[in-house]
């Protein structure tokens, strides 16, 4: 109840802000957000007391679940603004610890350069929180083992119409209320047409990753998204590669797989082991704002890393996945 009175206060203030323009100054003021829900069910694994799921974020508990409620209030003043950024549910929970998902200020200095100050999603990889920004509902190897959030302050430069880059410095990865113990990461993103390379630095975090994140359009049907990394903390880390071929069949259906291979590493372990996982995705959208997703997913350990029906070690574990997401 505390939460939503705070919602209610937050938002309430923002409207009426948004509402006086005795100064003259244009005032752009928006609301947005989601809902979704999830029904999940092991093929080839228990769905009771026993029950698995792969080592990914999100999505993992069987029958009917709950995703998570996000609202997103923006206000935008000539060159400054504001961005509440608000979480409710079990997915928003795991990714952020507290109701702020995201909540920052910017200045627009000129055209080409922004400076934000907060705290906000991370700029490395191909997924995202909200499942309304994903294209498969499940998530990936590299995004879970990833940064999820960052608090700091960033500068956006636009340097042509192909070229971007983004430079920060940032508390350690995932520590986003305070900073602890005077710690700090540095990060980096290099753009080009859609592509994107990421470097990230936090040595008291996660240590160092490089992250690419891209795709093209092979016709007006075909997409591929990639998504590449390698990340390595003193030795422990990971790497792997993710592609994201997406395919319309019509304006409001889109079949789409992801095919992951992911690699941990460990120089306490000999033989670090490895998941290669498929994805295939069903996108149907029902007055623009609904969408309908059924998911199929196998995922293959180079070691016995699931359980079957009989509870017995085994490599691979199938699953299936319907979520409803509705965005507003």
């Amino acid at each position: 109840m505390k939460q939503l009175t705070s919602l209610a206060i937050l938002l309430l203030s923002i409207t009426l802000f948004a509402q006086d323009d005795s100064d003259g100054l244009e005032k752009k003021f928006s609301f947005e957000g989601s809902v979704d829900a999830y029904y999940r069910a092991n093929l080839t694994a228990p769905n009771d007391e026993n029950q698995i799921a792969p080592e990914t974020s999100f999505a993992d508990t069987a029958g009917f679940s709950l995703g998570m409620g996000n609202i997103i209030a923006s206000y935008e003043k000539g060159r400054v603004g504001a961005v509440a950024d608000l979480v409710f549910g079990p997915r928003g929970e795991a990714a952020s610890a507290t109701v702020l998902n995201q909540l920052f200020a910017f200045y627009n200095i000129s055209e080409n350069t922004k400076f934000t100050l907060g705290k906000f999603n991370t700029f490395l990889g191909y997924e995202v929180i909200a499942p309304a920004g994903n294209f498969n509902y499940s998530t990936s190897y590299l995004f879970s083992n990833g940064p999820f959030s960052h608090t700091g302050i960033k500068a956006d430069f636009t340097l042509s119409d192909d070229f971007s880059l983004m430079l920060g410095v940032f508390n350690q990865t995932d520590v986003t209320e305070f900073n602890p113990d005077g710690s700090y990461a540095v990060g980096a993103q290099l753009g080009y047409s859609g592509q994107f390379l990421n470097l990230l630095y936090d040595d008291a975090g996660l240590g160092f990753e490089v992250d690419y994140t891209g795709g093209f359009d092979a016709s007006d049907e075909f997409f591929i998204g990639v998504n590449a990394a390698y990340a390595d903390n003193d030795g422990e880390g990971f790497y792997g590669v993710d592609l994201y071929p997406q395919f319309s069949l019509s304006d409001d259906f889109t079949v789409g797989l992801r095919g992951e291979y992911f690699q941990t590493q460990s120089e306490s372990i000999d033989d670090d082991p490895s998941v290669f996982s498929v994805t295939l995705t069903g996108s149907y959208v029902i007055d623009e704002d609904l969408i309908v997703k059924p998911e199929f997913r196998l995922d293959s350990g180079s070691e016995d890393i699931f359980i079957d029906t009989d509870l017995m070690a085994t490599k691979s574990l199938g699953s299936f996945v319907v979520a409803a997401i509705y965005k507003f």
